[in-house]
This record gives C-alpha cells, structure tokens and sequence, in this order.
C-alpha cells in the first residue's frame, strides 16, 4: 500500500510509520510540528524513524535514512494547496489522520486553534480524498466524543452528542464531516475513538508522562477528583496492532462509514496507577489531592466488542507490562 500518515511526528502517528515502514509499505509522513508542546520530542521520534532535524525542510520531501520506503515532508493539513499537490502527487491508497490539536485543557484557553486544525485541517483531508479517490481514509477520533454519557462502557451505538470540551466537539464534528462525505462521494471511512494512549515516546502532557517526570525529579503531583478517577490506559503496541488491522479493510455498503472504539477495556483506577509507577521506580509520590478540573470525565471505559468481532483485536499489555516499558523509555531517553 502506498499510505499517507497525517501527525507522524506525533505519538502514535511516529509508531505507525514506523510498523507500516516494517511491513514494507511505502509511506509518506506530513507534520507541521507545532509547539503545543517541546518540539524536541517530535524531532526525537522522527530521528529514530531515520528522519533527522537538519534535513526537514518545510514542503520537500525527505527520505529516510533506516527506511527506504519512508519519506516525510513538514506540512500542516490546514494548507489545502500544499495538501493538493501531495495527493495530486502521490495518489495515495490509503490515508491515516492522526494530525490534531490534542489535549481537554489547552482547548479552554486555545480555541481557535482546535478548529483550525480538527475542523478546518480535516475538512482539507476530506476534499482531498474527495477529489484524489483513496481506498481508504482512516481518521483519529477520541474517548472525550462520549462527553456526559453515564453508560459504561461506552459503546459506539451510544449518544455522543453531550461534549464537555471544545476539543470533544471537534473530534464529534469529524466525525459528522467524514459521514456526510462518505454517503454524498462514497470515500469509505473508518473513525477510531482512542482511549488514553501511552507508552513509550508518548505525550508529556498526559498522566503517565507527567507523573513519572514528577516522580523521578521529587515534585508533587495534582490528583484530580481526590483520586477518583479511572481510565482506560491502552498501551501503544496494542493501538497500532488495530490500525494495521483496520487499514487495508475498508468499509461497504450505501454509506461506506464506521465507527470503533480501540481501547484497552480495563478500566484502572487512578490510585493503582500512582501505585503502579511507585513500584516500579522504588519511589513514592508527594499528591496533592483537588476536585475535578473542568471539561473532565470521572471515567472512560471502552466497549471493543465491535473491533474485537470484526478483525480479532486484542489488547493485551497489561498496565504494569506498559507502564515498565515506558520508565526504561524514560530513563534511556528523558531522565
């Protein structure tokens, strides 16, 4: 396949590139390596990719020095031209897009960046794929789209209509943008709802980045909710071991769309978590305990029926398995 990954210097856009470069799959990366947060990270990941910071230039193309079949190019999906002429150029098969502003909390004090990116970005892939026919468009969406919903697990048959952040309503919003084109242009679309990704070369602003920095340099951590919190932390082997199941599997039928959760379906409670991380690094925790912050859930809980039934996927790194992958990460690459 001829793949086109979206955020590929981002966290679990970096490991797909690299899986799908394994495969033997010709791949082409676009990041815009924005500074939401330290631009050294997303150079970091890329340089294992064999892709190195002095060569990147914005719009051309650089070839990989560990893959062959991988190349990347620094580019922001909200440039609908430069995007244009890569699909015109390449004429992709298949297209992955992990490109987003992440993260609940800078979507309070950022908004406008959240649209550009998550609304105006993706609306710019759609077109694309629109008028550059790929097999297959694959698109992150995310846990926060469940919003105030009370069932758990949350199932993709569920209500999402109730986000409590911007950055929820603008990954609900792709998804409504992608159904649409799927039944107006018949471009068979597949939406991913992650949940809690972590794991080596992850985010540093999410729990297990953040608490084990804390921890190993001695500094006291926020816990949310006076730690009642749970969260469905999957590891970032068993997400890619979804994409690459669901990639070259397009969708059918009148409308050519759907929808799955890719989670770990082991809720962890957040207090085991904090533990988990003191056993592993032989150190303890200074927390200080505070009420939920807002645009927050108090649970996220992934019903995988529907992925595990249609392409046998199994999560299966347990928490302590992941979380010692990621402190000999840490330890090698950060501390």
């Amino acid at each position: 396949m001829k793949v086109l990954v979206t955020g590929a210097a981002g966290f679990i856009g970096f490991h797909l590139t690299v899986s799908l470069s394994n495969q033997g799959h010709e791949v082409i990366g676009i990041d815009n390596i924005n500074t939401y947060y330290d631009t050294e990270l997303k150079y970091g990941r890329l340089a294992i990719a064999g892709i190195h910071k002095d060569q990147i230039l914005k719009k051309s193309i650089v070839g990989s020095t560990r893959f062959s079949n991988y190349s990347f190019m620094l580019l922001d999906i909200t440039d609908k031209e430069a995007l244009d002429e890569l699909f015109s150029k390449y004429q992709f098969d298949v297209v992955c897009n992990l490109a987003a502003q992440a993260g609940v909390r800078y979507s309070i004090k950022n908004p406008y960046t959240y649209i550009e990116s998550n609304v105006v970005g993706f609306m710019n892939i759609l077109e694309a794929c629109r008028h550059y026919p790929v097999k297959h468009l694959v698109f992150a969406s995310s846990s926060s789209i469940y919003g105030l919903n009370a069932k758990v697990p949350y199932s993709e048959d569920d209500k999402a209509d109730s986000p409590i952040s911007l950055y929820a309503a603008t990954k609900k919003s792709g998804e409504l943008m992608a159904h649409s084109y799927s039944k107006l242009y018949g471009i068979r679309a597949t939406g991913l709802r992650f949940f809690t990704v972590y794991g080596p070369w992850g985010r540093p602003d999410m729990a297990p980045f953040l608490f084990m920095d804390a921890i190993m340099h001695d500094r006291p951590i926020r816990v949310f909710n006076h730690g009642d919190l749970q969260r469905d932390f999957t590891y970032i082997d068993d997400i890619i071991q979804g994409i690459n199941l669901i990639l070259p599997a397009p969708p059918t039928g009148e409308v050519p769309f759907r929808i799955y959760n890719i989670g770990n379906a082991h809720p962890i409670q957040l207090m085991d978590f904090i533990h988990t991380i003191e056993d592993i690094t032989g150190k303890e925790f200074v927390c200080n305990y505070t009420d939920m912050q807002p645009g927050d859930v108090q649970m996220t809980y992934a019903d995988i029926t529907k992925i595990k039934n249609d392409f046998g996927y199994h999560p299966s790194t347990s928490i302590r398995t992941g979380l010692e992958e990621f402190f000999k990460w840490y330890k090698t690459h950060i501390f």
